[in-house]
């Protein structure tokens, strides 16, 4: 599979399970809030059992292909472990990650995910435009 079938069928994928995940539950399938209820025990069962699906499309891809997903990263661990952390901070303060916010929230027509994703995406661009300049 290319690497435009890899994304289409990932992005269809993510779509089909917020959908379930808000029919089934009424949640927003938003990867911070999850992730932080498990952590807290809130609604654990749910919350691990989503993990877990995260954790296995990787190894259900290898199955099907009989390779692992082409991933390549040439951060630092230290420029990996700031920007994770900074991530996690920003999710909070603004009551959701992309995947809530991005995902669902524009699909819902939520003002505050509009704002929030219009953020990430400025952002983005800033960090994309002044990384430019130290390459």
């Amino acid at each position: 599979m290319n690497e435009y079938g890899n994304a289409l069928v990932g992005g269809l994928l993510i779509g089909l399970s917020a959908a379930i995940l808000m029919v089934a539950n009424g949640r927003v399938a938003g990867i911070s809030g999850i992730a932080g209820r498990l952590l807290q025990g809130v609604q654990a069962s749910s919350g691990a059992l989503f993990v877990l699906g995260l954790i296995a499309g990787p190894v259900l891809y290898r199955l099907i292909f009989d390779a692992w997903p082409s991933v390549t990263v040439t951060a630092s661990w230290p420029l990996l472990v700031v920007g994770g952390l900074l991530v996690g901070f920003g999710s909070r303060m603004g009551s959701g990650c992309t995947s809530g916010h991005g995902v669902v929230g524009l699909a819902r027509l939520s003002r505050r995910s509009i704002a929030a994703v219009a953020t990430f995406m400025g952002a983005a661009i800033v960090t994309v435009f002044v990384a430019g300049f130290f390459a």
